[in-house]
């Protein structure tokens, strides 16, 4: 009796999520020179550091720090929904739309979080030229806060698009997975920043 062999199909990696891997691949590798900056102007000002770490309100910055980690599972959320194909709300179920206005949200008061320790910085004379800390504490958190206004801009180009389009296909779903990528990526940096300028004083 003759048996057909089944032909094993090959699932090939998506190109796109691979890409955006890669990418930020060499974004770790931009953060590690900005803290390698930072331990390197520590180590030679432990003083100063002692004394501008100390005007830190740590609670507020924890608070603004668990809002973020937060967005992160908001962000997973909109991602499982797009791959159960509900993009907007049904059957009582928040869609990726939903779940990705919270995302930008609790992004948005992040950044004003930052926004308004920065005023409180410079109301101590604390700035980006004042000396060594100002320097590092603005370029490190700075450069973070850019990635985190570019990923607000990316969820509410997701948003737009699933409005936009007709059917939610797999291409839709793909954008939404990467950019998750991106913002569990600019999470995780921050809770990096966090222990290093927070925590170890």
């Amino acid at each position: 009796m003759n048996t057909k062999s089944a032909v094993p199909s090959v699932k090939r990696p998506n190109i796109v999520a691979v890409g955006t891997i890669v990418w930020l691949g060499s974004e770790v590798m931009f953060f590690a020179g900005l803290f390698a900056i930072y331990f390197t102007l520590r180590a030679m000002n432990p003083e100063l550091w002692a004394e501008q770490t100390a005007k830190h309100n740590f609670t507020f910055a924890l608070i603004n720090t668990l809002i973020l980690v937060a967005s992160s599972f908001t962000a997973q959320a909109g991602v499982f929904a797009a791959e159960n194909g509900r993009p907007r709300r049904s059957g009582g179920k928040w869609g990726t739309v939903e779940w990705f206005y919270l995302t930008f949200f609790m992004g948005a008061v992040f950044v004003s979080g930052q926004i308004y320790e920065y005023a409180t910085f410079v109301s101590e004379g604390i700035t980006l030229g004042s000396d060594p800390y100002g320097s590092a504490f603005y370029m490190t958190t700075g450069f973070h806060g850019i990635h985190v206004a570019l990923g607000l801009v990316a969820f509410l180009l997701v948003i737009g698009r699933l409005y936009a389009v007709k059917n939610f296909t797999h291409k839709e779903e793909t954008t939404a997975i990467v950019v998750s990528y991106y913002w569990h990526f600019v999470d995780i940096v921050w809770i990096i920043l966090f222990i290093i300028i927070y925590v170890l004083k």
